[in-house]
């Protein structure tokens, strides 16, 4: 699918879609315990993934038009009579993995081309110290993966600096062992506000989970837990609403309030501290849940640290694009293994725009300046797309391939950007 944009200013209200990461959690815990009801979850290419798999491990689960109803297999998953396939979550592929750890039979999962690309070794280590025997069929840590289940609960570290997804599994799985487990992590923890909503869903749950940073991060978890997530409404997404905040502020004469964003542990609501930092007029009303948007200020450079919030970094990249100085986000080599590699997408991409840019391996200098219209690439890549979205807004006169991958985390990502006046036009059949 391709589209094309012009230059566009935008006004009015819109919801942010729910999140994804809690969307994600709320069905894996749900479908491990027994009776659950999920609101406003995120429907999107990812969560189907995450739905579908939970499923074959022996979850019923009903949708209706703002919920799903969940029976679930109440910590006894069973062993799928089919492949799973988690298509582009990675997500998907790294919960389901650390599930298949529970049963009493042998799982195979894998996804797309792009989701075989993703390193998956750190997870695949630590479920073999755990008594289960996992692997990759190429043997390159790359799914398809092979799991044999039968944990066993003990002392075992983690590589902490790839992929927060993994710690997040091995914690889900865990409070259901035999016995108590401690997870060590090793080197620094990426994304560390995943970890945090990974750990408020499963106390909603009911677990018990001890958190210790006397000396370094550990987490000691007893074993023989049950889970009972009963009633659960998703909050709004700050990673997905980031590209509504950021439109808003880069265009002229726009104003904009997104609903539905009430303060939580999802660490992307940095993005609101942020755009004030560069000069954008933002309100947060967070009572209400409210966040207010007036374009023509000028925006202003910043350095972004990207360790704990990866997914904002196409966002940053664009606003850098069109602020006043050099930008520099760093921190950010974790990037790089994201549905595809973030850093080279937006390195390769924004200077077609007239963005003048640098990469090297964990960061991306930028330096602001007047945009101009280009066919771009969306490298299949949901983050990569939107925010090429908000740069063709400015630049006009641009087209963007690939933009169905929208459909992975917002999927009324175009229909919502239309709805606020953005001048975005589909020609895939031109």
């Amino acid at each position: 699918m391709r589209v094309s944009i012009d230059k566009s200013s935008i006004k009015g209200e819109v919801f942010a879609p729910s999140s994804k990461s809690y969307t994600h959690r709320a069905i894996t815990l749900a479908a491990l315990s027994k009776e659950s009801i999920v609101r406003r979850p995120l429907i999107s290419a990812d969560t189907l993934a995450t739905i579908r798999a939970s499923e074959l491990f022996g979850a019923l689960i009903e949708r209706m038009e703002d919920k799903l109803i969940i029976h679930g297999n109440n910590g006894k998953p069973k062993v799928p009579d089919d492949v799973i396939n988690a298509a582009n979550s990675g997500t998907t592929l790294r919960f389901m993995t650390a599930v298949a750890a529970l049963t009493e039979g042998t799982t195979v999962l894998t996804g797309d081309a792009s989701l075989r690309t993703r390193p998956n070794g750190p997870l695949l280590e630590a479920l073999n110290k755990l008594g289960v025997k996992a692997c990759s069929t190429r043997g390159n840590e790359r799914a398809p993966l092979v799991v044999k289940g039968g944990i066993k609960g003990q002392e075992v570290s983690i590589d902490g600096t790839i992929s927060s997804q993994f710690i997040s599994a091995l914690l889900i799985i865990c409070p259901l062992a035999e016995n108590s487990t401690t997870l060590s992590i090793k080197g620094q923890l990426k994304s560390r506000p995943y970890i945090d909503i990974t750990l408020e869903m499963l106390e909603l749950a009911g677990a018990k989970i001890h958190t210790d940073e006397s000396n370094g991060i550990r987490f000691i978890i007893p074993g023989k837990q049950k889970y009972d997530l009963k009633d659960y409404i998703v909050p709004g997404d700050f990673s997905s609403a980031s590209y509504l905040l950021a439109a808003a502020a880069m265009v002229g004469e726009s104003e904009v309030t997104v609903k539905n964003l009430f303060p939580s542990r999802q660490g992307d609501e940095v993005i609101i501290e942020t755009l004030r930092q560069m000069g954008a007029d933002i309100v947060w009303d967070k009572e209400a849940g409210n966040v207010t948007v007036r374009g023509g200020r000028k925006l202003k450079a910043i350095t972004f640290d990207a360790g704990a919030t990866p997914d904002l970094v196409p966002t940053i990249a664009v606003l850098a694009a069109v602020a006043e100085g050099t930008s520099r986000i760093e921190n950010a080599e974790h990037v790089r293994y994201k549905e595809t590699d973030r850093l080279r997408a937006l390195a390769t991409e924004l200077p077609k725009l007239g963005v003048d840019l640098k990469e090297e391996r964990d960061s991306l200098t930028i330096t602001g300046g007047k945009l101009k219209g280009a066919q771009v690439h969306g490298w299949d890549d949901h983050r990569i797309v939107m925010a090429l979205t908000l740069a063709g807004m400015v630049a006009g006169n641009t087209t963007i391939d690939t933009t169905e991958s929208v459909s992975i985390s917002y999927p009324d990502f175009f229909k919502d950007m239309r709805g606020l006046g953005a001048r975005i036009k589909d020609i895939s059949e031109e």
